[in-house]
């Protein structure tokens, strides 16, 4: 009888399943140790990087997984099998808080096995003369795996950021509010903001690149909260320039963010000048866009002769539910009927 060959799952099924089955796959490794774990491993195509994913289960408190890009260099004794057959393999992550050591299988794809990680007591201690007291193992395994040590902590000390707490230095870390990027914030003047600032304006991109296209259009000292909005509701400095070209310049950030939020789109305020509305204030395109006045309704309104409303009027027939139809019908037995005498009758039901 002929024998079928073997089943060949592609890597990421692999991964997968190496870790639902929770294979063992490594031996010399302690059975049970304060932090350890399982990891997998994939190499980056084209990258000298890997993106490293590490699963713990801790007692009471469910899982905690962690997936993380590094270049393949920091790990020691990380060698990239050159074909598909998986090999043995021993490799370190070695941090001033501790040593991760990762064991189990590799091929060219990547591998998965189990951690183990040993913290460093020399490094607790230090930090507790400096102001990090009472750091746990869980804790010194979090500075390893994000590689929170000796240089990143001084850096922050030396810029006056001493007294911070365990989260706010992981945070900072993690989304990359480092020495260097509090130090350039600080040449644009924007000096000793607090750790939950600068984390907010890296997650947003609040950049000192952005602060500085934000300068060249006179936008010259914004707070870091208006930086924050600006950049998470979309006023980007394209933006800027082309309602500054149609005759909006040196908005607030509070007007820009405001128009953004409530779609006053270039396009937009481009037809109302088409239609005679050159003047309208950045209030009076906000309040046209949440009532739904749009173009089509501005242009179908000048069709039956109210050529002259105002944006006033205009929102209100739209609060008051005053419709072409509605409209239309009423200027049939009325030639001469006004926009107040349309919202009235709308509002006491008659017509």
């Amino acid at each position: 009888m002929k024998s079928s060959a073997p089943v060949r799952f592609p890597f990421p099924a692999r991964l997968a399943l190496a870790f639902a089955l929770a294979i063992p796959l490594c031996s010399s490794l302690p059975a049970a140790a304060a932090i350890d774990g399982r990891w997998m491993l994939e190499f980056e195509d084209g990258k000298e990087r890997v993106q490293l994913t590490t699963k713990r289960t801790k007692l009471g408190r469910g899982n905690s997984t962690n997936s993380s890009s590094h270049a393949s260099t920091v790990f020691r004794g990380l060698v990239r099998p050159a074909g598909s057959s998986a090999l043995p393999a021993r490799f370190d992550l070695v941090r001033d808080a501790g040593t991760v050591t990762f064991e189990g299988q590799l091929d060219a794809s990547g591998g998965t096995g189990r951690f183990l990680f040993v913290p460093n007591p020399d490094f607790a201690r230090e930090m507790e003369r400096v102001g990090y007291s009472g750091l746990t193992d869980e804790n010194l395994y979090t500075m390893a795996i994000h590689d929170i040590g000796r240089t990143f902590i001084g850096g922050l000390r030396d810029l006056g950021y001493s007294r911070l707490s365990f989260d706010d230095l992981v945070s900072m870390r993690v989304h990359g509010a480092s020495p260097e990027f509090i130090r350039e914030l600080g040449t644009l003047r924007y000096e000793r903001l607090p750790a939950d600032d600068l984390v907010s304006m890296r997650i947003h991109g609040a950049v000192p690149s952005f602060i500085r296209e934000l300068r060249e259009l006179g936008y010259e000292r914004l707070s870091s909260d208006d930086l924050v909005s600006m950049r998470i509701h979309g006023a980007t400095p394209e933006f800027i320039r082309e309602v500054g070209a149609l005759g909006y310049e040196k908005l607030p950030a509070d007007d820009l963010v405001s128009l953004r939020i409530h779609h006053v789109t270039p396009e937009f305020v481009r037809e109302l000048k088409t239609l005679g509305y050159s003047n309208a204030s950045p209030d009076d395109l906000v309040s046209m866009r949440i009532h739904n006045v749009t173009t089509e309704f501005v242009r179908q309104m000048r069709d039956l002769g109210f050529r002259d409303a105002s944006v006033d009027d205009l929102v209100s027939m739209r609060i008051h539910k005053v419709t072409t139809d509605f409209a239309r019908k009423v200027k049939s037995r009325d030639p001469n009927v006004t926009v107040d005498e349309l919202v009235s009758m709308r509002i006491h039901g008659r017509g």
